[in-house]
Parts: structure tokens; C-alpha cells; sequence
């Protein structure tokens, strides 16, 4: 039998977010059995809080949000990630500001902190989502899927494709025999080089820089606007190499961008509200689909 477990102490973190630019000091909590993840807005009072379900959704742009009755918390996805990748049932997150801190674009800094000091063991039986019939939501629209089945154990596999010609389709893989914190956790969000200015201009990653994400050069680019990102992101000089990824950093796998969907996916399907016990396949799936998912095995339950 699996026990529910909990940190062993506290961990702070401070950063600015992917989206708002806004710095924000976060503490992740122990909590009592059965807490779940909860988020705090510490800047708006005590009673300002959110249970991360999927219910409580209100924006997937780019980044899954939850709201509550006073507070809003935004891009919990790797956080939340993180935290159902290392066993974490219950959880208090306090946070100064609306945006989770995005640090360096995966969720290796919270593994970094927390993973080396083991997780404390509850007095009470882990709580596994199940369902009994398979749960399929498809985006004929956008060619996505995500279908849930019933499964003996938890298993998620997801498809990637941008149709892209440095990307191709890629391919990730989590199960019991795959290693979240080695082989899931540490794998950096990413942007396509065409994208960025469009981003900023319309308010979005106001926070991004080149520690934080991989930048996919999809098309010839000149030198000159090479050189605008590198003044955009403050940095010296930048280059496109030959794979075609912006010179900012060095892979962490050549399908790191597969491995960080599934990050995202991991994180999104914790808004079921605990572990899933089920066979998780994923094609080409963004924020808005997976909580949509999350969602409707929350309604499955209440059936």
C-alpha cells in the first residue's frame, strides 16, 4: 500500500515570471493529509487561496491559470509537474505575486531542493484517481488528443509535432520504470524564433530570456535580427547553430522538447486531483486540452 506523503520542510524560491516579468517569492509547504496542492496569494490576505483542480481553471494562453474566489495563480504547470513527478500528495505553496516563477524554464530547480531530502510519509493511504471507462477529448481544429484509459498503473506517452523541419515529430515516454527527476523534470520549455516578437507585443513573456528557454530557428533569419533577439534578451551575442536552435544552451536530450510537453502534461493532468492510475496517450496537446481532460475525469468521478 502507497502512503500519501509530504515535504519535509520548506523551500523558497524567488524568480520572475514567463509571462507577467513580475518577480514573485514562493515557499512550498508541508500540509496535512489529504490537503492536496493548495496555493496561497500571501500578497491578498490569508483566505486568498486556490486548490489546484481542474474546475478551478480559467486560462490556458500559453500557461495554465486557477482561480478561486479572491486569488488567481498562473503557470503552476511546472510546479505542479514537479511535485506528482517526485510523490508529492499534499502540498501549502505561498506566493507573493500571480505568476509561479518560471527560474530556468523546467522543473529541475525544485527537484535541486527538494529531491535530495527525501518526503515525509503520512498516516494515510495515497488517494489514486481511477476511472472505469476511457475518457477521450479530441481538437479536430488544432489534430489533438488526449485519451485516458483504465489501466493497472499510470503510464503517459505523448506526440509532438509542429510540423517542423528542425523538430520532426518527437516522441516521450513516463512510466514507473522512467525517472522523473533524471529523465522528465529537468527538460527546458521552449519557443519558435518567429514567435518571440509576436509574443512580446501582444504582453506575453515578459519574463522569457535566454536562460530560460530553447529558441527553435524554423526559418532563415538574417544576422540582423539574430542580433535584435540578443539586444531583446540583453545578452552579448547569440548565433543560430547549424541544428537549428538558437545558440543559447546545450540540449539536454535531442527530444527535450517532446520531454517538456509531457512535463507540461504531467503537471495539467495533476488537476484531476491526485495520481492517476490510468494509460494517459497524448497527440499534440497544449494546456487547453489537458486541463479539458483533467476536467472531465474530475466529472467522470462525480458521476
Amino acid at each position: 500500500m502507497q502512503f500519501q506523503q509530504t515535504l519535509r520542510k520548506s523551500y523558497s524560491f524567488q524568480g520572475k515570471g514567463l509571462h507577467t516579468g513580475r518577480t514573485a517569492h514562493m515557499t512550498i509547504n508541508p500540509a496535512p493529509v489529504n490537503t492536496g496542492i493548495r496555493f496561497i496569494r500571501t500578497d491578498l490576505g490569508p483566505d486568498a487561496y486556490v486548490d489546484a483542480l481542474a474546475e478551478n481553471v480559467s486560462n490556458t494562453a500559453r500557461s495554465t491559470t486557477i482561480t478561486g474566489k479572491v486569488a488567481a495563480v498562473a503557470t503552476i504547470e511546472h510546479l505542479l509537474s514537479a511535485l506528482t513527478g517526485m510523490g508529492v500528495d499534499n502540498a501549502l505553496v505561498e506566493i507573493d505575486n500571480i505568476e509561479v516563477p518560471i527560474l530556468d524554464g523546467s522543473a529541475k530547480p525544485y527537484i535541486d531542493a527538494i529531491w535530495k531530502d527525501g518526503f515525509e510519509t503520512q498516516d494515510e493511504p495515497r488517494k489514486y484517481v481511477e476511472i472505469k471507462e476511457t475518457i477521450e477529448i479530441r481538437n479536430e481544429e488544432k489534430g489533438s488528443m488526449v485519451r485516458i484509459e483504465p489501466a493497472e498503473e499510470f503510464s503517459y506517452d505523448i506526440m509532438v509535432d509542429f510540423n517542423s523541419r528542425v523538430l520532426g515529430v518527437q516522441h516521450a515516454l513516463w512510466n514507473p520504470e522512467v525517472v522523473y527527476a533524471e529523465e522528465i523534470g529537468i527538460c527546458r520549455t521552449f519557443v519558435f524564433f518567429h514567435e518571440i516578437e509576436f509574443l512580446f507585443n501582444n504582453g506575453l513573456v515578459k519574463g522569457g530570456d535566454v536562460d530560460n528557454a530553447i529558441v527553435i530557428v524554423e526559418h532563415p533569419v538574417s544576422k540582423e535580427q539574430v542580433d535584435k533577439m540578443a539586444k531583446l534578451f540583453n545578452v552579448p551575442a547569440l548565433s543560430v547553430r547549424e541544428d537549428g536552435y538558437l545558440s543559447n544552451l546545450t540540449l539536454r536530450f535531442s527530444n527535450e522538447c517532446a520531454r517538456h510537453k509531457l512535463l507540461d502534461l504531467i503537471g495539467d493532468m495533476r488537476l484531476a486531483g491526485g495520481f492517476l492510475k490510468a494509460k494517459i496517450t497524448a497527440e499534440k496537446s497544449g494546456h487547453g486540452i489537458n486541463t479539458k481532460a483533467a476536467r472531465m475525469v474530475r466529472e467522470s468521478l462525480n458521476k
